[in-house]
């Protein structure tokens, strides 16, 4: 094999890589051998038939095989012979265009971007601060309160009044459409609704309050344009309401009793449970602002060529995530959204190298144990599927491969850690939990929005 260097234009190189018609007619017939042991061709034990025969019944099938392997066996050996560490999978053309002519030199070009070579910043100078928030008596009594609420008791209204919000009526009802369609789902008995809980379609629970029982509500609603049932989603609808019940919401004491309600031993141990979930949710949010921190400073003090193509591929991955948020918003992307997303692009690139660089130096890995533990963590997110989440990713070892760049992610950030100064620093909760842009991140795992760190502990 022959490899020449064409060009070199920045992180670009374009090799000419020559593989000789001998070797590729050594392969084949290797390949034809094998293939020979179990053909099956009238006049001929398997395993005995003439090279010649076996060439004119398969020569060309098996050639077509051996080239593809050439191609990417050569290749690899072209790049670690040029000691090139590619950005992205390399480009290849044949020299005389798509043909290959039998008998002859295999000749292709390969067009690469390598990984540009930087110099890692000394580590041990990062100084930053990792905002902490302490858990507040106030925070967990409104927590606690939220439990109570979301378990409360509702007792049958006696007297003669009208339904109100935050009461639950209980009715039959009966829908179709304006054009007199019932379909399955827009009639029930003894249904439960809370009102004012915003569980049912727009404008149905409000038209439902003032009505006293053993009345009959006239609902006129439009089921909502992305509503799941295609027939029914953007169009509008009556439904015939009948008013059974209305039962009122029972104050709800935050006692052993809840407590044991919800499996605890008592109050205490609610409450102690409540803490722990905002610790623990508080303790995320400072590890995330801390990591924040940390790639902030990576990004000030790393400045290099970037691959084009490794940029381009990030570039059209957030273009692609920002027009299906526009397009779920009833809006549109501009050409200034895409402008900005550009710079985001790069420091993504940028960070994300940075960090590899850091890893492949420091001989970071991801055993296959911590891919494990993480994939059973994603099971218990599915309680009473974790089984069956198992046996997906089984039998889908790419999907168990995504977890790897996470893992692999926030161990190096964890070795960078060790090596700088962190200082801690008191905040308040909301100070920690403001909103920040995501742009920081390197890899394509972004952490999910969260509501709030007390929403969590309920």
């Amino acid at each position: 094999m022959k490899v020449s260097v064409l060009k070199q234009d920045g992180l670009t190189r374009e090799l000419e890589v020559t593989v000789p018609a001998a070797t590729i007619l050594k392969n084949v017939e290797a390949q034809l051998v094998i293939y020979g042991q179990k053909a099956k061709i009238p006049g001929f034990r398997p395993g005995k038939i003439p090279m010649p025969i076996l060439k004119k019944n398969y020569g060309r099938m098996i050639l077509g095989e051996v080239l593809d392997k050439t191609v990417q066996d050569s290749m690899a050996n072209a790049l670690r012979e040029q000691d090139i560490r590619p950005a992205m999978q390399p480009k290849i053309a044949l020299k005389d265009g798509e043909s290959f002519d039998e008998g002859k030199d295999l000749v292709y070009t390969m067009t690469v971007e390598v990984l540009p070579t930087f110099e890692v910043m000394d580590l041990s100078k990062v100084d930053i601060e990792k905002p902490v928030a302490k858990v507040e008596d106030k925070v967990v009594q409104e927590t606690l309160d939220r439990v109570a609420k979301s378990n409360r008791n509702f007792v049958k209204v006696e007297s003669d009044r009208a339904a109100k919000l935050g009461d639950v009526v209980v009715v039959d009802f009966n829908g179709q459409t304006k054009e007199g369609v019932s379909l399955p789902g827009m009639s029930g008995k003894d249904m439960n609704v809370e009102l004012g809980s915003g569980q049912l379609i727009p404008g149905f629970e409000d038209q439902l309050v003032g009505q006293k029982v053993g009345g009959h509500a006239h609902v006129d609603v439009t089921f909502p344009a992305d509503y799941g049932v295609n027939e029914l989603a953007g169009k509008p609808a009556i439904f015939h309401v009948d008013i059974k019940e209305i039962r009122e919401a029972a104050e709800t004491q935050i006692d052993n009793a809840l407590a044991e309600k919800l499996g605890f031993e008592n109050i205490d141990t609610l409450k102690d449970a409540v803490v722990k979930n905002i610790a623990e949710d508080y303790a995320q949010l400072s590890r995330l602002r801390l990591k924040r921190g940390l790639l902030d400073v990576l990004d000030s003090h790393h400045s290099f060529e970037l691959p084009k193509g490794m940029v381009d591929m990030e570039y059209d991955s957030i273009v692609k995530q920002m027009e299906q948020e526009k397009k779920q918003a009833g809006e549109e992307i501009t050409q200034a959204d895409k402008d900005d997303l550009k710079p985001i692009a790069e420091r993504r690139v940028r960070l994300g190298l940075v960090l590899a660089e850091i890893g492949r130096a420091n001989k970071i890995e991801v055993q296959q144990e911590e891919l494990y533990k993480a994939i059973y963590a994603e099971a218990r997110k599915f309680p009473g599927q974790e089984q069956q989440v198992l046996e997906f990713y089984s039998k889908n070892p790419q999907v168990i491969e995504s977890f790897r760049a996470p893992i692999y992610e926030d161990k190096v950030i964890d070795f960078i850690l060790t090596k700088a100064t962190v200082t801690e620093k008191e905040v308040s909760i909301d100070d920690l939990t403001a909103e920040e842009g995501e742009e920081s991140l390197p890899t394509a795992e972004k952490p999910k929005k969260k509501a709030s760190a007390k929403k969590k502990a309920e």
